[in-house]
């Protein structure tokens, strides 16, 4: 089945398809940017995209053929960030002031990385001017509700059906970033970072099988640094509760060109192995019931 309207694509496995617990996202993939967002915009087309996560949900297409969701943002994060809470708003941004609910003092937002982005990239704005508040709210209302119900939903429904979910929330990290592990320019540069948030949002089991399996591939693989899950995986994941979210940030070197845009050669393989990913969580044994069952026993989801 698939779900298409100007919030959101959603793919969910054919009726004929044995379903699995596990959804992923795309939250930052979102490629269709609204006409007067790029009016008001003091940047050029290709300018604005910096911090899209560019063929994101294309790596993970397939998945719905091995009983896993696949949901992904339509509009991009330059526009609206689906990975932030809903309060995470800076005052800076706009011309009139922000009621008191908005947090205007998270980091993210402080950075000029709420909700609504002031920046599109370190130090890059994205507006020659302020907003109103009234835009905040529209673009909330109309766009962030919709997507985080969806995702809500379908979480709600997998636990119920299967008594947990697994959330994997898909992302791309400028190659740069991942070169600078741990803070230090030498390091050499790692493929995947794993962000559990330190083993709160998932299970370690969970993420012991993900991370050997990446490895096999050949990939280097590093948990929780630089990145260790935002808004989606921490407000999400739950494993006392039998909902469990791993973030996944995927260095775009390895599938496409960070200056014209285009996928490479990497891609096509790249795209193999996420599909083999969640072919391989679909084939342990009672996976779900493994992590209920470890969740019953008040075993610890640290890593």
């Amino acid at each position: 089945m698939e779900i298409k309207n100007q919030v959101f694509d959603f793919f969910e496995p054919a009726p004929e398809t044995s379903a699995q617990p596990l959804l992923i996202t795309s939250p930052h993939s979102g490629s269709h940017y609204p006409q007067d967002f790029l009016t008001a915009s003091r940047l050029d087309a290709h300018a604005i995209r910096q911090s899209e996560d560019m063929f994101v949900a294309d790596l993970f297409a397939g998945v719905k053929t091995l009983g896993a969701s696949l949901l992904a943002a339509r509009l991009p994060r330059a526009y609206l960030d689906l990975n932030r809470a809903p309060f995470e708003l800076e005052q800076e941004l706009f011309e009139d002031d922000l009621p008191s609910q908005f947090n205007s003092k998270s980091l993210r937002a402080r950075a000029g990385l709420g909700i609504v982005p002031r920046l599109v990239a370190e130090n890059t704005a994205i507006y020659s001017g302020k907003l109103a508040f009234a835009e905040a709210e529209h673009r909330i209302e109309k766009f962030y509700t919709p997507f985080h119900a969806a995702l809500a939903g379908k979480l709600d429904e997998l636990h119920r059906q299967f008594g947990a979910a697994i959330l994997i929330d898909a992302h791309s990290m400028p190659s740069q970033a991942a070169r600078q592990n741990d803070g230090r320019p030498k390091q050499p540069h790692i493929d995947i970072v794993l962000g559990t948030r330190h083993g709160r949002a998932c299970h370690g089991v969970l993420t012991d099988l993900i991370e050997s399996f990446l490895k096999a591939s050949g990939l280097s693989v590093a948990r929780n640094q630089p990145y260790a899950g935002g808004y989606i995986t921490e407000h999400y994941g739950r494993p006392d509760a039998g909902v469990h979210a791993i973030q996944i940030e995927i260095n775009r070197a390895i599938y496409m060109d960070e200056r014209s845009y285009q996928r490479h050669a990497g891609f096509d393989h790249l795209s193999q192995t996420m599909h083999k990913l969640v072919a391989h969580l679909a084939a342990v044994p009672d996976l779900a019931a493994q992590l209920a069952s470890d969740r019953s026993q008040g075993k610890s989801a640290a890593e």
